[in-house]
């Protein structure tokens, strides 16, 4: 499942984060690669230790978990603390699938990939080329995003960043273990969840949409890793 989630950040928090990657100490994004991805990835990345890192990294992940359609697609059981790349000058990423288990040296804990996130942090406007690039069963879906946006989707799909060509793109990126790890389950269950939230605005709490909302937390019972 691919998920536009809209204005996860605020103007005025896309402002503070900016302000502080403008004074950031990058490095070159191919210190964090593995074998296979150092030979296709050309960015720059905030170091996890840089002191900017943790209250940047702060600011996204409580937008993200205070984001009810972040939540309600990705059932986040643990969230990877969110990096920070920038791509210019004709940086990029080639094609890639991201590593299944990622350990956070802040939190000092391995994570499962499950689902890959995106927050872009400036607009399209300010740069050239830097698509995303995700492919799956049903082809390439190309998302280039307004600042605060981001965009969900399955951490076992290929996919990849085109380069810039102008400007500079500045992108959070962040992985989650989710309590659900199979995307089809998940993707149930957030469609079942919307038509609960649909069916609620229009008809209350009746017989019926008490009995489905029983049903999505039976399911989720009965799928959910913790």
């Amino acid at each position: 499942m691919m998920l536009h989630i809209p204005e996860v950040l605020s103007s005025d928090q896309l402002e503070h984060i900016r302000a502080g990657l403008n004074a950031a100490p990058w490095q070159d994004g191919a210190a964090t690669a593995g074998p296979q991805a150092v030979q296709v990835k050309h960015n720059r990345q905030l170091p996890a230790d840089a002191p900017q890192s943790q209250i940047l990294a702060d600011i996204v992940t409580k937008a993200l978990k205070a984001h009810p359609l972040f939540v309600s697609a990705a059932l986040p059981h643990l969230i990877l603390t969110p990096r920070f790349n920038a791509y210019e000058g004709g940086g990029h990423y080639g094609n890639h699938v991201d590593s299944a288990i990622h350990f956070d040296p802040l939190k000092n804990i391995s994570v499962r990939t499950d689902v890959s996130c995106t927050v872009f942090l400036n607009d399209p406007p300010d740069y050239d080329g830097g698509e995303l690039i995700v492919e799956d069963t049903y082809g390439a879906h190309e998302v280039k995003l307004k600042s605060g946006d981001a965009i969900l989707y399955p951490s076992t799909s290929l996919h990849r960043v085109e380069p810039v060509t102008r400007g500079v793109r500045l992108a959070s990126f962040l992985w989650v273990q989710s309590m659900v790890r199979d995307d089809t389950r998940r993707q149930m269950l957030f469609d079942l969840d919307m038509t609960i939230l649909k069916l609620r605005q229009t008809l209350g709490d009746c017989a019926e949409v008490v009995a489905l909302t029983a049903h999505y937390h039976n399911l989720l019972r009965q799928w959910a890793d913790l």
